[in-house]
């Protein structure tokens, strides 16, 4: 069988590799680049907990150590903070060390601030760490071929696989089962297949700038709306702050709709005035590191699937308005796609399941554009936002802080709830806290060897899930409950199961009750929640996330059929 032709070596592209050789596809990465990328202090990313965990997995490496996780989330509008948000999962003293009371900073007798907590806060790392950590697992991937150089001119399919040609010094063709286009905006794939990419270009512009500095709020996150030293234009001059390792920030400044020229010394103004304006009117000492300007785009592919060749991450979709992260979604594009084209490589391909991919995936995508371009006009022109949130008295910063924190429409992780994957509807099945088709909760499980794992560990495999929810059993080995109760008949349904599966068990998940038995796709999506052990019902379930019953060769449905 042919390997996987991944077409761009960003986080997108080698993120799929990865995943793919996790499940035993190889695959061959075409890099127009070099094979390694700038080091580029004002090109970062913020990756929210799924994704986070997605890349440590695949990477094996804490990304924790080349990035930073914020202690804290600060909203301001002018001198008062309206909105701040404390992270309760990431220790006492902070992922830096320092103290949680130093980390808030001078608070001003005029503030009038709204507190609350979070889980684990997201993760702000520079792509090209990112990228060189992913380089990195793949250099020791035996799976996993990286051709650099490689620019793909041209693309033709047959019924049997995907051929793609490339010019450059390494000019040739290339034989593959399937090609993925994970090549960017500009996707050469995306043109070649004649897929239509349309949508709304500049919806937003920013100036940014990296800097060595001590900020008031050290390891805080600060979008401030309207501060009082930029009040000219529909934006007010709205500033974002984001910490990195060894006292860096990233600042972006919202610039006013048009194509003015961004100069050096406009920069060099913005960075002045803002930290005056956060240091009680002196500028503190700092070391400017690197500038550029960051335009957003909102695009969405027409298809994402054209027979053996598919889009993901900016090839397929454009979005990063009202602080949401692209990179998040092409990321969860990548997870979603491989275990289906693994199975497909394995098994042979189930069309509904590979269809699956561009109905799970670009409905998402689209219900988050449809989010920012209803909420754009408000927060942007200075309207209410009741029409947009009705009954409520949410204010701009909260909206914000949705798209900057994943929460809400703007950036919350998608769940498939349309999906043609669905599980159908029984008695049998038990509610829980997780709706069918969104993520599960990360909860401790016991494997199959007897050690205690996070569940998301267990992702990725190729294998569904099968989770048993059954208290008290953490303090036994498995030795002395696996043969006892429902375990043996929970065991034979498993085992029975149209794919392979693995068998965990849980102390304890969100809203479910003693011998609930969840069924996780290897993406950790949810299938279903049966209540109790049904074998029948979890078989269908099982069949459904699959595409459904696969479909026979012609020759074994007319053989069937004679008799």
């Amino acid at each position: 069988m042919d390997p996987v032709i991944i077409v761009g070596a960003g986080p997108v592209g080698l993120a799929l590799a990865l995943a793919l050789a996790r499940q035993e596809v190889p695959s061959v990465v075409l890099d127009e680049g070099p094979g390694k990328d700038e080091q580029r202090l004002a090109r970062t990313v913020v990756l929210q907990e799924d994704t986070a965990a997605l890349l440590e997995r695949l990477s094996g490496v804490p990304l924790t150590e080349g990035g930073y996780r914020w202690t804290g989330w600060r909203s301001m509008r002018r001198k008062q903070t309206v909105r701040q948000v404390r992270f309760g999962e990431i220790g006492p003293d902070g992922p830096d060390g320092s103290a949680r009371e130093a980390a808030r900073g001078p608070r001003d007798a005029a503030e009038d601030t709204v507190e609350g907590s979070a889980g684990l806060p997201p993760l702000h790392i520079p792509q090209h760490v990112l990228t060189t950590a992913l380089r990195d697992a793949i250099a020791e991937e035996r799976l996993v071929k990286v051709a650099v150089e490689s620019r793909v001119d041209a693309i033709e399919q047959e019924a049997s696989g995907v051929t793609a040609h490339t010019r450059g010094p390494k000019s040739t063709w290339w034989r593959g089962s399937y090609l993925v286009g994970c090549d960017g905006p500009r996707s050469t794939v995306r043109k070649l297949q004649d897929i239509r990419f349309p949508g709304r270009t500049a919806v937003e512009r920013h100036a940014v700038a990296a800097l060595r500095v001590e900020l008031p709020w050290p390891g805080e996150a600060l979008l401030h709306r309207m501060p009082p030293w930029r009040t000219s234009g529909p934006s007010g001059g709205e500033v974002t702050a984001r910490p990195l390792d060894d006292g860096v920030w990233r600042l972006d400044w919202l610039l006013p709709p048009g194509k003015d020229l961004v100069t050096p010394e406009l920069l060099v103004t913005r960075v002045r005035e803002t930290l005056a304006g956060w240091s009680g009117g002196a500028t503190p000492p700092y070391d400017l590191l690197d500038t550029g300007v960051h335009t957003v785009h909102h695009r969405l592919a027409r298809r994402w699937r054209v027979g053996r060749v598919f889009l993901a991450g900016d090839a397929a979709h454009l979005l990063g308005a009202l602080g949401t992260q692209g990179l998040d979604e092409g990321l969860r594009d990548a997870d979603n796609l491989a275990w289906k084209l693994a199975l497909a490589w394995h098994h042979g391909p189930r069309e509904a399941l590979l269809n699956s991919y561009q109905a799970e995936r670009r409905a998402v995508v689209a219900a988050r554009l449809r989010a920012a371009d209803q909420a754009l006009p408000l927060l942007r022109g200075g309207k209410g936002l009741r029409s947009y949130v009705p009954g409520s008295g949410r204010g701009h910063e909260a909206l914000l802080a949705d798209g900057h924190l994943g929460r809400g429409p703007l950036g919350a992780p998608g769940a498939y709830t349309d999906s043609p994957l669905m599980a159908p509807h029984t008695a049998s099945e038990a509610p829980i806290d997780t709706l069918p088709g969104a993520q599960v909760v990360d909860v401790q499980v016991t494997a199959e060897d007897g050690t205690f794992v996070p569940l998301r560990d267990r992702l990725g495999r190729g294998a569904l899930l099968v989770v048993l929810i059954a208290p008290g059993t953490g303090v036994w080995e498995r030795k002395h409950w696996v043969s006892a109760g429902i375990m043996p008949r929970l065991a034979a349904a498993v085992s029975a199961l149209p794919h392979s599966a693995e068998l965990l068990v849980a102390e304890s998940y969100p809203g479910a009750a003693a011998h609930t038995v969840l069924l996780v796709r290897p993406d950790g999506h949810l299938v279903t929640a049966l209540n109790g052990v049904r074998p029948a019902d979890l078989y269908a379930a099982a069949e459904a996330a699959l595409g459904g019953a696969k479909e026979q060769p012609d020759s074994t449905a007319a053989t069937a059929a004679s008799h």
